[in-house]
């Protein structure tokens, strides 16, 4: 049985799965979803910043606080493998740094979701996102900011 169970998991467990919005929920007495829809990446390592911050004073307890970023349009160049055939092709930043920044973030249970609907529209090949379990697909960035916010979720925006 705990075999089963275990391959059970790891099917779970595939790297960038998609998720409906139906399986959104609040489960910490403190949910909080950034909106990531900028290009520059000064901004989006602010933005890495203040969620750090925002865990700290939480004591990094995913029991009292949980945390997701949305990340649409511009906002998605940070988890793609290369830039190379994107509209940010010649955005120039040190990209491990930052992705490495939300590696750590993720292994302290920040949620990572990334729009479908901006892949498509850039001619974006899905392959082209980097294949971290912690990166997950929804069908709309901007939908899943509403289905967020109207599951109690405050939302942030920085910059």
């Amino acid at each position: 049985m705990s075999a089963l169970l275990g391959a059970s998991s790891l099917l779970r467990a595939q790297a960038n799965e998609r998720v409906e919005y139906a399986q959104f929920k609040k489960e910490t007495p403190v949910a909080v979803v950034y909106h990531a829809d900028f290009g520059d990446p000064t901004r989006f390592g602010q933005m890495l910043t203040n969620i750090a911050n925002h865990l700290s004073v939480y004591d990094n307890d995913p029991f009292k606080i949980r945390i997701v970023v949305v990340a649409h349009g511009a906002g998605v160049h940070p988890f793609l493998k290369d830039l190379e055939g994107t509209p940010w092709a010649s955005t120039q930043y040190d990209r491990e740094a930052l992705f490495g920044r939300i590696r750590q973030l993720a292994q302290l249970g920040v949620e990572f979701y990334i729009c479908e609907i901006t892949f498509t529209r850039n001619n974006i090949p899905k392959d082209k996102l980097r294949p971290d379990d912690f990166i997950k697909w929804v069908p709309s960035g901007v939908g899943a900011l509403g289905e967020f916010q109207s599951k109690g979720y405050a939302y942030i925006k920085v910059g």
